[in-house]
């Protein structure tokens, strides 16, 4: 008997031949296919599980509705609106165990929506023409999708699409196989951070919380962590976030492709979840270190970390407004804040005679936080640096008294 069932979605009246090998290759490896079709002018070769007139009436529309618009964008829309409930409904049914879609740039439009529908742990897989292209924004990937090129496929079956489909197809029924879904027996805190040599909170942290009965989970934020980290925030999958390292929002802000996106530091707020933020380098715009400096950032100082990724340093103005920034954010959370601001500095090359060391700068971010600061934020100064023992005890002893007030569960 087949032993995961995978859904295939795709549009079966332009891509039959290609959608109808991933699920002969699927099923020749043991597992089980479940079809869906997001077409809206033709009809596949064969009928398939879902038609497209199911997708749509899904999403509150029919196929004659998205027809007589007129407007292809339009019609993928209402598509793939049908097809993100569609999916929901059908997993949590428990119809299918992980999700494949195939297309080109319209079809991988609708496959991040599918996607982003599925909770973290369905393996989700994108094959597309378009993968890892810096048109898909960073704000559309759901924490753990993954995503395959499809090459020489745009129009029928070859040799060289068929090395990289059947390699899809066996990836996700392997995943589907392999996948050790989230233990939701801990409640689990999500913490920002990047690397141990420039912040160090997390290693004396993440075992002090695990004691108190937490899963810790550590987001690299350099973009995509960032990005995953806001993804789990909105699905109100954390008891608590400890959102140390922001500059995720000064790299969006300073036209850095490296963004988490707009709405980066929002969706902790939005679903009441109480935050703990602080600064962790803060005064740095991380750029991809192989595309030429934005015209803002012109001219400042500027560190090559490796050949993917170089850091600019914030100028004092840069940084007043990377302060109203955050405060702007933080102002419209619905449930409790504390920004823990270490007064001594936020990364450890800014300590004195650090070689990012900017007591000006510094000061001038400090000022702007101090006049910007919401009312629904309660600051917490500490006469110490991010990397000092000070603020791990200060963020620990915030953390012990919401337990202590029941603001945050503790199993």
């Amino acid at each position: 008997m087949p032993d995961r069932t995978i859904l295939v979605v795709g549009t079966y009246d332009t891509k039959d031949d290609e959608l109808n090998y991933i699920a002969d290759v699927i099923r020749r490896q043991g597992g089980s296919v479940l079809t869906m079709d997001v077409s809206v002018l033709g009809n596949p070769s064969a009928p398939t599980d879902l038609s497209k007139h199911d997708v749509a009436e899904a999403g509150g529309h029919t196929i004659r509705e998205a027809i007589e618009g007129g407007d292809e964008n339009r019609a993928m829309q209402i598509m793939a609106k049908g097809a993100a409930l569609l999916c929901a409904r059908l997993h949590g049914e428990g119809r299918f165990d992980a999700v494949m879609v195939l297309g080109g740039s319209m079809g991988t439009d609708l496959a991040l929506d599918v996607c982003s529908a599925l909770p973290i742990g369905v393996p989700k897989y994108i094959v597309s023409t378009v993968s890892f292209s810096p048109m898909i924004p960073p704000d559309r990937l759901p924490a753990d999708v993954q995503m395959i090129l499809w090459a020489g496929g745009l129009y029928g079956l070859n040799s060289v699409c068929r090395a990289s489909l059947s390699q899809a197809a066996g990836a996700v029924l392997g995943a589907a196989r392999a996948v050790e879904k989230p233990d939701h027996s801990r409640p689990l805190i999500g913490m920002t951070s990047f690397g141990k040599t420039v912040l160090r909170y997390m290693v004396s942290l993440k075992p002090a919380l695990e004691e108190r009965g937490f899963e810790v989970a550590v987001f690299h934020a350099t973009g995509m962590g960032g990005r995953a980290f806001e993804s789990l925030a909105a699905q109100g999958a954390f008891a608590a976030v400890l959102d140390f390292a922001p500059q995720e929002v000064g790299n969006h802000l300073m036209g850095s492709a490296i963004s988490a996106g707009a709405d980066r530091m929002t969706h902790a707020g939005s679903t009441a979840t109480p935050q703990i933020v602080s600064i962790g380098c803060y005064d740095l715009v991380d750029l991809v270190g192989w595309q030429p400096v934005p015209p803002r950032l012109a001219g400042q100082d500027i560190h090559a970390h490796n050949r993917l990724l170089s850091s600019v340093m914030m100028t004092a103005d840069q940084r007043r407004e990377m302060a109203r920034a955050m405060c702007a954010k933080l102002s419209s959370a619905k449930g409790p804040v504390r920004l823990v601001l270490p007064l001594r500095g936020g990364n450890e090359w800014d300590r004195p005679g650090g070689p990012l060391s900017d007591p000006d700068g510094l000061a001038a971010f400090i000022d702007e936080i101090r006049a910007h600061c919401p009312e629904n934020v309660e600051r917490v100064e500490i006469d110490a640096h991010i990397n000092d023992p000070e603020f791990s005890e200060t963020v620990l002893g915030i953390v012990d008294g919401w337990i202590s007030s029941g603001i945050i569960a503790r199993l």
